[in-house]
C-alpha cells in the first residue's frame, strides 16, 4: 500500500505518485502535508536541498486548487530558472490525474511575449522567479489579486540573491487573507524577517535544522600546499572514475579557469559562472544533466537553483566562509534518499574556517590522504575492467566482423589479450602518474607561507572594514574579483573598524591599485595603498620605495583624523 494515501491525499494524487515511483513519504512530506492539506496555517518548512519539498508543498496545492475556476490561485517564488523550470515540471506531473490542471512558468532570460501569452491562456498556478514577474506585473500580464496560497521555495537563497524588495513588492500584490508557506535549508536573520513581516503565527516544522547535516552525506578533506590545489583536485577526480561532480569556487574568474585547465587535460568538464549569458547557462547545464559534462565547476551563485540528480561528489575547492554556503553546496549531493561525499581541499591557513565548520554543522570532518599515483591507476584498471564485464554486446552487428577478429588475434593467447586490451587506455594514467609526487601536505612544514617566502609580498591598506559590512571572508571574495588575481596571490587579510589590511604579491601591486581605481563603497571613492608596516603577516617588498608610495597614495589617508576633529 502507498503510504501517501495515510496523510490524507485524493486517490488521483496517490495514484500519480504512484507512476512516479514515491511509495514512502520523506520526513518533511510526512510532516508538512497534513497540515498543509488544512489550507488556512502559515508554515515554516525547514528541511534541506533535496529532501523532497516540492512535494511536500505541490501535492497540497493541487488538491486546494480548484481547477473548474480560471483564476489563478497559487503562486509559488523560486529563486533561478533551472529551479522554476523543475518545480513546474513536478507539479504538472503531480496533477496529471487531476484534470485541466493549468501550471504555468515563468522566469527570466527568455523571451516574455510567449509567457504572457500562455498566462492569458489561464494559469492556476505560477511557478516564478521573482525578477520576471515583477516584469509581467508591471505590463499587467498576470493577476495576483486571485491567489489564495503563496509558497516562498528556497526563501534564504532568494534573500542571499537579493531578492528581498522584489519580494516585499509582490507579496505587497498579494490579497492579505492568502496562506503563505515558506521553505528554506536555513533559517537566517533575513528568513526570520520575512516570516515575521508576512506570515501570521507560523507553524515550524523542522526536520532538518540548519545545524544539522545530511547523515547520507560523508563530510571529508585533504591538505595540500597552495600551489598543489588544483593537482589535488585532478588526483581526486581520477580516483573515482565514476565520478559525477560539482566543482565550488570563490569567484567566477577561478571557475572559468579551472574549468579550462581540466578541459586541456582532457576531462569532461564546463563552467557555470555569472558571466554567462542565459543561452550559453542553459547549453552548460543541459550538457550536465545529459552527463557529457561529469564535472561542473561553479560559483555559489551560479549553482543556485540547480536540481540534478545522482550527484556523487560536492567538491569545494575553495571552502565556504559561512554554514549556510556549505550546506547548500554540500545539499546537491545525496538527494533522494541516495549517499554522496562532501570534499573539502584545504592549504595550511584554511583550517580555522574548517573547524568553524565543524562546529556549526556538529559533524567530525574526516581527513584523507590524497591518493598516491598507484592508487589511481589501480581505481582507473578495476574501472576497466568492470566495463569490460558490463558492456552490453550488441551481437547482430558485430557478429560479421567476428571472423576477421578472430583470425588477427588468432596468436595471441587469453592473458595476452587481457594484458593488451587492458592497456589501451591504462598506459595513459601509467604515463602520466609514474614517479608522480606526493600531495599531501605535512604540518611540521612551514604553515605560514609554505608557497612563498614572506619577502615576495608587500602589504597593502584598503580604508574598509568591518563598519562597512567587511569580515575577512567577504574582503577576500571582494578582492579577487575586482583584481582578478588568483587567491595565492593574496596573503593574510587583517580587518579592522574602518581600514583593513592584506597583503598581495609583489608583481600584482600595480595591478591591484588600477583594479580600484573608480570604486566606491557607501558612496565614497575606494582607492588602495601600501602600508607603512600593516600587521597582515607579510614582509613589505625589499624594493618597495617611496616612488610606489607616493604613486598610490589615497585620497583617503587622512580619513580617521578628519573623524577625529569632527
Amino acid at each position: 500500500m502507498n503510504q501517501f494515501s495515510a496523510l490524507g491525499l485524493h486517490e488521483n494524487l496517490v495514484e500519480a505518485v504512484t507512476q512516479l515511483g514515491f511509495q514512502i513519504p520523506t520526513p518533511i512530506q510526512r510532516e508538512a502535508i497534513p497540515i498543509l492539506l488544512g489550507g488556512d496555517t502559515d508554515v515554516i518548512g525547514l528541511a534541506r536541498t533535496g529532501t523532497g519539498k516540492t512535494a511536500a508543498f505541490g501535492l497540497p496545492l493541487i488538491q486546494l486548487c480548484d481547477f473548474s475556476s480560471s483564476s489563478t490561485q497559487a503562486l509559488v517564488l523560486c529563486p533561478t530558472r533551472e529551479l522554476c523550470v523543475q518545480i513546474s515540471k513536478d507539479l504538472q506531473n503531480y496533477a496529471s490525474h487531476s484534470g485541466g490542471a493549468s501550471v504555468r512558468a515563468v522566469y527570466g532570460g527568455t523571451g516574455i511575449g510567449k509567457q504572457i501569452s500562455e498566462l492569458k491562456q489561464g494559469a492556476h498556478i505560477v511557478i516564478a522567479t521573482p525578477g520576471r514577474l515583477l516584469d509581467l506585473m508591471q505590463r499587467g500580464a498576470v493577476d495576483l489579486s486571485t491567489v489564495d496560497y503563496v509558497v516562498l521555495d528556497e526563501a534564504d537563497e532568494m534573500l542571499d540573491m537579493g531578492f528581498k524588495d522584489d519580494i516585499d513588492t509582490i507579496l505587497a500584490s498579494v490579497n492579505d487573507n492568502r496562506t503563505t508557506w515558506l521553505f528554506s535549508a536555513t533559517m537566517s536573520d533575513g528568513v526570520r524577517n520575512i516570516a515575521h513581516r508576512y506570515m501570521v503565527s507560523p507553524r515550524e516544522l523542522s526536520v532538518d535544522s540548519q545545524s544539522t547535516q545530511n547523515t547520507s552525506i560523508e563530510h571529508v578533506y585533504y591538505v595540500t600546499r597552495a600551489r598543489e590545489k588544483y593537482a589535488t583536485l585532478k588526483r581526486i577526480v581520477d580516483v573515482h572514475p565514476k565520478i559525477f561532480s560539482i566543482v565550488f569556487t570563490a569567484t567566477k574568474i577561478e571557475a572559468q579557469e579551472i574549468a579550462e585547465r581540466l578541459i586541456r587535460d582532457g576531462y569532461n568538464a564546463d563552467a557555470l559562472h555569472g558571466d554567462l549569458n542565459q543561452q550559453q547557462r542553459d547549453k552548460v547545464m543541459g550538457r550536465f544533466r545529459e552527463r557529457s559534462i561529469s564535472i561542473l565547476v561553479a560559483t555559489d551563485v551560479a549553482a543556485r537553483g540547480i536540481d540534478v540528480s545522482d550527484i556523487t561528489h560536492v567538491i569545494h575547492y575553495s571552502i565556504p566562509d559561512d554554514l549556510e554556503s556549505y550546506t547548500h553546496r554540500s545539499g546537491r549531493t545525496a538527494r533522494a534518499g541516495k549517499t554522496g561525499v562532501s570534499i573539502s581541499i584545504l592549504h595550511s591557513r584554511e583550517f580555522g574556517r574548517l573547524r568553524q565548520l565543524e562546529r556549526l554543522t556538529k559533524t567530525k570532518f574526516t581527513r584523507r590522504q590524497i591518493p598516491s599515483g598507484a592508487e589511481v591507476c589501480e581505481q582507473q584498471l578495476f574501472n576497466i575492467i568492470h566495463n569490460v564485464t558490463n558492456v552490453e554486446v550488441d551481437n547482430h552487428a558485430i557478429d560479421p566482423y567476428l571472423p576477421q577478429i578472430m583470425d588477427e588475434l588468432a596468436d595471441i593467447n587469453k592473458e595476452e589479450l587481457i594484458k593488451r586490451f587492458a592497456s589501451i587506455e591504462f598506459n595513459r594514467f601509467l604515463q602520466y602518474y609514474k614517479d608522480a609526487p606526493d600531495l599531501n601536505f605535512d604540518h611540521g612544514e612551514d604553515n605560514d607561507r609554505e608557497r612563498i617566502s614572506n619577502d615576495n609580498f608587500t602589504d597593502m591598506k584598503i580604508f574598509v572594514g568591518t563598519k562597512d559590512g567587511f569580515d575577512k571572508g567577504k574582503l577576500f571574495r571582494y578582492l579577487l574579483d575586482t583584481t582578478g588575481l588568483k587567491k595565492t596571490s593574496i596573503g593574510r587579510i587583517t580587518t579592522r573598524d574602518i581600514i583593513s589590511f592584506f597583503g598581495v604579491e609583489n608583481q600584482y601591486v600595480e595591478r591591484v591599485v588600477k583594479a580600484f581605481a573608480g570604486k566606491t563603497v557607501g558612496g565614497r571613492s575606494l582607492k588602495v595603498q601600501i602600508s607603512g608596516g600593516a600587521p597582515s603577516g607579510n614582509k613589505p617588498a625589499r624594493d618597495g620605495g617611496d616612488w610606489k608610495k607616493k604613486a598610490y597614495a589615497s585620497d583617503f589617508g587622512d580619513r580617521s583624523k578628519q573623524r577625529r576633529r569632527k
